[in-house]
């Protein structure tokens, strides 16, 4: 089977590692790639949001089916117009990729399915916005409506914080995506993710991981895109994820009901565990990043069938096997990010990180420069990934990795998985 996937970042190297692993998969490539997927597929330099290219190349190249990695694509209906031209698809269509390319239609969507969320007002003008931070005091969370990136979302701690959330956001610091937010009751607990495999109303849910958000130790700093992330996660108790499976599975079943072309893709459902039970902080409409990184890391099943029976549109005969291994991914990142940052930084040792058993470096932002030298070219460079019986041997195993892999202005959390350990 000869596939292609869209994207370039670590989510897109960990989901090209597992389907390069399966014993039916034939020409595999990735537009536009990384330094990672480059060592196991083939990089072509498509834009990832011209269906029209990328159906070219799929027809010139027999492609049988394309994986849709990254929310944008998404949103903009890359994967509707591919399946409409009849190939096999894995990926949501445009209304249903809104699930995250609008917090607003998200939550409209919980709350009219009874779909477990924190109370909210949308706010299409400063002034609105102003007037209802007013009314609920804070804390508060203020999210930029649209996409940014991961780095839309304020948790405001005292009133000076939100309207500085709420005025930064209309004057344009996320661009479109911020002159609507959503004003959101802030709860409390723990945060995890619980991923599942979605297509024809039906949810196969998978392990969940627990990402660490803040740029620095203790979870201070501002929020990034993930600097670090382990699977399964320990306050999980069996009820607790019971519960977390109903509700994506409810939100499967409601993805058939709403969406004219039903769902077929990943449906990532964003949890803070409350007093009250788990609530949905947030639907995003792919793979997580890092969150893919340890979950792939975990499969023992054959990712290309997984990927082909969504894309097909029925997953009733899938079923899926997971290591009893625990996994750990620390991000190393560039100086600066996730504010900005530089790149063409040389990127030495990964091969004796490599090489150490039950470790795996997914590339997220890797190019290579003309000397054909392995530089960074992204805030997050790399997801230093490590398998182990126990959290205390996965962590240490990925922190010696790191110690082998340098740039310059490399940075890192050194407390992921700490939590994992004390729970």
């Amino acid at each position: 089977m000869n596939v292609l996937v869209l994207g370039s970042g670590g989510r897109e190297h960990a989901l090209t590692w597992a389907i390069s692993k399966s014993p039916r998969i034939g020409d595999l490539f990735v537009a536009p790639g990384n330094g990672g997927t480059a060592a196991i597929a083939q990089n072509i330099p498509l834009s990832i949001t011209d269906p029209d290219a990328i159906l070219g190349f799929c027809k010139d190249h027999e492609i049988d089916l394309v994986v849709v990695g990254p929310e944008l694509p998404l949103v903009e209906g890359v994967a509707e117009a591919l399946r409409k031209a009849g190939l096999a698809v894995f990926g949501p269509d445009a209304q249903g990729a809104m699930l995250e390319g609008s917090k607003s239609f998200s939550k409209e969507f919980m709350m009219a399915h009874g779909l477990p969320t924190a109370a909210y007002k949308k706010c299409t003008s400063k002034e609105d916005a102003l007037a209802y931070l007013e009314q609920v005091g804070a804390p508060i969370v203020v999210k930029a409506d649209g996409l940014a990136a991961g780095k839309g979302v304020v948790v405001a701690e005292d009133m000076d914080q939100a309207r500085e959330a709420v005025e930064e956001s209309f004057a344009g610091s996320f661009g479109e995506a911020g002159y609507t937010v959503v004003i959101e009751e802030m709860l409390t607990g723990p945060e995890c993710s619980m991923l599942a495999f979605v297509a024809g109303g039906k949810a196969l849910c998978m392990p969940c991981a627990q990402d660490h958000k803040r740029a620095f130790d203790g979870d201070r700093g501002p929020n990034t895109g993930g600097m670090g992330v382990y699977s399964p996660v320990p306050c999980v108790t069996p009820e607790l994820e019971t519960q977390m499976r109903q509700v994506m599975e409810l939100a499967a079943a409601a993805t058939q009901e709403d969406f004219a072309t039903g769902y077929r893709g990943v449906l990532y459902g964003g949890f803070m565990l409350t007093p009250e039970g788990p609530k949905l902080l947030e639907f995003n409409a792919r793979f997580g990043d890092p969150e893919t990184q340890v979950i792939m890391a975990r499969l023992a099943s054959d990712a290309l069938d997984a990927f082909e029976a969504v894309a097909k549109g029925d997953i009733t005969e899938l079923d899926l096997a997971w290591k009893s291994q625990v996994a750990v991914s620390v991000v190393l990142a560039s100086a600066g990010y996730p504010g900005k940052y530089e790149k063409g930084k040389v990127i030495l040792g990964i091969d004796e990180a490599e090489a150490m058993d039950n470790v795996i470096v997914f590339h997220a932002g890797t190019a290579f420069n003309s000397d054909e030298e392995l530089v960074t070219n992204g805030g997050r460079v790399l997801n230093v990934t490590a398998l182990a019986d126990t959290f205390e041997e996965a962590r240490d195993l990925a922190y010696e990795a790191c110690e082998k892999i340098n740039f310059e202005g490399k940075q890192l959390r050194m407390d992921i998985a700490l939590r994992a350990i004390r729970n």
